[in-house]
């Protein structure tokens, strides 16, 4: 690796850092004191960055919070994409949910570690946080769309959007019955089975267009 090459790699491990720390802090901030309750001037000090550097990693206060969902952006699209030959959509997409729900997966609503728990009720509960969710469920809901039919097609825009919906209630149900205090075990089982219920209504009415 030539100087030039190593320089740019530390500068880019720097930036990650720093993001990672600027990220970690907030959370932190707000599972403590409440989202509404942080400053972003309160953030940087803590994190001990200036307000312009805070911004430059994070255009908002929202995104220091909803970043951590960028990884499942486009997921639902690439599950249909990738799926095995003679596998429907909608099958390819109940395989896939029950099967972050095995894993615990908290995009699902479903986890056993108290501090992921407390990160899910805060963007759930907090208003600002649950709006801004909605661009990333758009996005999310688009990509599924691309992969279900040609561009325009609104078949295929209207399977994703009920997809969309679907997962939505699916995780808030399963996070209510962890607020409450039910046990995992059994909020598993509950979950499982109600995603069944939930794909077999949905076959029912997207069934008709081969989805």
């Amino acid at each position: 690796m030539s100087p030039t090459e190593s320089d740019t790699g530390l500068r880019t491990l720097k930036k990650q850092r720093t993001r990672q720390t600027i990220a970690a802090t907030a959370i932190a901030l707000f599972l403590d004191r409440g989202f509404d309750q942080v400053s972003v001037a309160e953030i940087a000090a803590a994190a001990e960055v200036s307000k312009p550097t805070l911004f430059r990693y994070f255009a908002s206060k929202e995104e220091l919070v909803l970043h951590r969902f960028e990884d499942h952006l486009g997921e639902a699209g690439r599950v249909v994409r990738d799926r095995a030959a003679g596998l429907t959509a909608l099958d390819a997409l109940e395989r896939h949910h029950l099967d972050r729900l095995a894993a615990r997966d908290p995009n699902t609503g479903l986890t056993d570690d108290p501090e992921v728990l407390a990160f899910l009720r805060l963007v759930h509960e907090t208003p600002s946080l649950s709006a801004h969710l909605f661009d990333y469920l758009a996005a999310d809901t688009r990509a599924l769309a691309a992969a279900l039919g040609p561009d325009g097609d609104v078949a295929a825009r209207l399977v994703a959007a009920q997809y969309t919906a679907v997962h939505r209630a699916l995780a808030r149900s399963t996070l209510t019955r962890l607020v409450e205090g039910q046990d995992v075990a059994d909020v598993a089982r509950t979950a499982a089975e109600e995603t069944v219920q939930a794909f077999a209504l949905l076959r029912g009415g997207a069934g008709a267009y081969g989805f």
